[in-house]
């Protein structure tokens, strides 16, 4: 069982690639090396292969952090579970049930104008996920640059007290609790935690 994440940025075309194309990039190496395991196409799609499904719902709330935090711009992705019938050399000449199902789930989120959607094996799983996902998007959709920032950065940094982030970032603690609360960061956190528990046990 893998992960597959398939995505695009949003009005793209209206930000200069330098100041997102960089970030992005970033983003995909933590999975991996390119082209095995992502792979940027056609100037803003890109596709990315994850071997512990448990993680990906974390690792798509990363890349939306890191992309809100250039403003003006957003990201959507579909995230498919299943197997991987066939390794190519490149991911995007990779094939396998994860990869079919984040293909429809993506084609499904642009005709929805929705932003983050999963599609497993599992329909109770979608059912209940999804719906949190929807929840947790009215949030995330409307994340600033400050929020995206201070999320990804909690992230990534679960150790750091919120004083130790506030240093991170250049702000005060006081700065860091009021953009977690505005971010809606420890429902985010929960929505982690669910998905992962429930990956974990259908696994």
């Amino acid at each position: 069982m893998i992960a597959v994440i398939t995505g695009d940025i949003i009005q793209s075309r209206e930000i200069q690639p330098e100041l997102w194309l960089k970030i992005l990039k970033k983003e995909l190496r933590e999975i991996g090396k390119s082209p095995l395991n992502w792979e940027i196409y056609r100037g803003d799609s890109f596709q990315a292969e994850l071997k512990n499904p448990a993680e990906a719902l974390t690792r798509a709330i990363l890349i939306k952090a890191a992309i809100k935090s250039v403003r003006g711009i957003d990201v959507r992705m579909a995230i498919g579970f299943g197997d991987k019938s066939h390794a190519a050399s490149s991911i995007t000449q990779s094939n396998g049930s994860a990869f079919v199902r984040s293909g429809e789930k993506f084609e499904q989120l642009v005709k929805e104008k929705r932003t983050l959607a999963i599609l497993s094996p599992w329909k109770e799983f979608d059912t209940d996920i999804n719906l949190f996902i929807r929840l947790a998007l009215i949030a995330m959709d409307d994340w600033t640059t400050n929020s995206a920032e201070i999320v990804k950065a909690s992230i990534e940094h679960p150790e750091k007290s919120q004083e130790e982030l506030g240093k991170l970032l250049g702000i005060k603690q006081n700065a860091v609790s009021s953009r977690l609360k505005r971010a809606h960061f420890e429902e985010i956190q929960e929505l982690i935690e669910i998905f992962r528990t429930k990956i974990y046990k259908l696994l």
